[in-house]
């Protein structure tokens, strides 16, 4: 026991102090702690605070920034305002401007009104009191015309209606004479008027369009290197000549005249598809029947093409589309064609220009007037194949491919063949006269022209009372002098008309010839 008692008691007196020290740790452990935990509340405290403080700091600053930017904008607008409300206010200033304007021009209008106003009283007042006396006078008229009346009545010893139908009668008389007069006169200033129109109208179509002068030969000539060459067209006992004219339709004449052969046709398409055969026969060489129809067939068809071309080129030159293909074939051959040496197809793109020159000058469609020039003489394409004149023919085809009746009625009209039913035709009648007797439009051989000159002079002198008579310009005008003692001035107007009727009827010639009568009287005495 002792010894364990002992010990016991050293070991408790060392648990003890052990357990002293560490509860006394332990609390200075806690009061620490508390401490630091006091001091971190504070420190917390004092940031919490700095923080309020530095977060009240920014609120003010930030309720002061906007305030003045608040402040800057209400300045800023107000000064907007301001200055609207100071222009609105001027706009309301020239305005009640205005208004005292208006406001006084509507005073002096007012006044200026019931100034008239009174004038047209004053004058209603003076009417009525004219109107008075007028009808007053009115009735001491009438009375005295009743008076008057009964006096003449009683005088002449007629009733009222035997003086009114004889009163009626001179009024009558009186008033167509005079509307006679009036006529006469109306219809002479509308003749001069028409005639300086008409005049002015073909000079500004003349002269608006200018044509060369075209003419063609009508015979066809091949020039032949050597007169062998003649033997070799011919061929043995004239096989290839034969040959040559069974497949154009054509008449070969080889004659004495050297290096050429002539190639005669009415139709001149054959012609000159025969030409350019036999010009290229020649430049070849080989001439026999086979070789005759193959160069024949190859250019008759170049040939079509040409004229189908030609027929394009001319109705785009005279402007006139929407032609049939067949009218176009017409046209080219045209160009083929020619009338006392003029070419048809230059001639009708002529005859187009100066219809739509004329047609516009007088409010008509140009257009229109164009298709009527250029399609006039289509016949001539084909009057060698159908029987009757170029006019019919021209006209029967346009009514066969739908053209206008204006159209059908200038082509068939266009010599006066039937009566004109459309302005058109008078204009394609006169553009027609025009393009064939302007200076070198048409031509003639010498021979013809001499005759024809000698049979208008002769065909003048056969008429009675005539002196002489000389063709002039080119057998365009001829002038007859009468006889003074055997014919009057009204026989010398017989007489024009009946040498004018007599050579369209007995003649043939291009565009038209003038007649001119000259009558004078000479009285000659001697003084001795």
């Amino acid at each position: 026991m002792g010894p364990l008692a002992s010990d016991g008691v050293s070991t408790l007196t060392l648990i003890y102090p052990g357990l002293a020290g560490v509860v006394a740790g332990m609390i200075v452990l806690y009061f620490v702690l508390r401490w630091t935990g006091r001091r971190n509340l504070l420190l917390a405290a004092a940031e919490s605070r700095r923080l309020t403080e530095e977060a009240r700091r920014r609120a003010d600053e930030a309720v002061r920034a906007a305030e003045l930017e608040a402040k800057a904008q209400f300045l800023k607008r107000q000064e907007e305002f301001d200055q609207k409300t100071a222009l609105a206010r001027n706009e309301l200033r020239e305005v009640e401007k205005r208004l005292d304007k208006r406001e006084d021009l509507l005073d002096l209008k007012l006044e200026t009104l019931l100034s008239k106003e009174k004038a047209v009283e004053a004058a209603d007042a003076r009417l009525r009191e004219q109107t008075r006396i007028i009808e007053a006078q009115k009735v001491e008229i009438e009375e005295s015309l009743a008076a008057q009346r009964e006096n003449l009545l009683r005088i002449s010893g007629l009733s009222a209606e035997e003086a009114r139908r004889q009163l009626f009668q001179k009024l009558q008389s009186e008033l167509a004479g005079e509307a006679a007069r009036i006529i006469d006169r109306a219809v002479a200033e509308a003749q001069e008027t028409a005639e300086q129109k008409a005049r002015d109208i073909i000079l500004t179509a003349i002269q608006r369009y200018a044509s060369d002068h075209t003419a063609d030969s009508t015979v066809s000539t091949v020039d032949i290197p050597s007169d062998e060459m003649k033997g070799r067209v011919i061929g043995r006992e004239g096989r290839n000549i034969r040959a040559f004219e069974k497949a154009t339709g054509v008449d070969v004449i080889v004659d004495d005249t050297p290096g050429v052969i002539v190639v005669s046709a009415f139709d001149p398409v054959r012609r000159e598809i025969a030409r350019q055969s036999l010009a290229r026969l020649i430049e070849d060489g080989r001439i026999h029947p086979t070789r005759i129809e193959d160069v024949v067939n190859e250019i008759r068809a170049a040939v079509e093409r040409q004229i189908l071309d030609i027929g394009k080129k001319a109705s785009l030159e005279a402007n006139v589309p929407g032609l049939n293909r067949k009218m176009v074939d017409l046209l080219g051959r045209l160009s083929f064609r020619t009338s006392y040496g003029q070419n048809v197809l230059r001639h009708s793109i002529e005859v187009a220009y100066m219809c739509q020159i004329m047609a516009e000058e007088l409010g008509l469609d140009g257009a229109l007037g164009r298709r009527c020039g250029l399609l006039h003489d289509l016949g001539k394409a084909v009057d060698h194949e159908v029987e009757g004149g170029h006019p019919a023919i021209g006209a029967e085809i346009c009514r066969k491919f739908n053209e206008p009746e204006e159209v059908i009625n200038a082509v068939a009209g266009h010599h006066g063949d039937v009566p004109a039913t459309t302005p058109y035709t008078p204009l394609v009648t006169a553009a027609d006269a025009i393009s064939a007797s302007r200076p070198g439009g048409r031509r003639e051989s010498l021979e013809r022209y001499i005759k024809r000159m000698e049979q208008l002079e002769e065909l003048a002198t056969t008429i009675p009372g005539v002196a002489q008579a000389y063709a002039i310009q080119a057998g365009r005008e001829v002038r007859v002098i009468v006889d003074a003692a055997k014919v009057d001035d009204a026989n010398a107007m017989r007489i024009a008309r009946e040498i004018a009727g007599r050579v369209e009827q007995e003649m043939t010639y291009p565009g038209e010839v003038k007649v001119t009568v000259l009558r004078e009287v000479r009285a000659v005495e001697y003084a001795r």
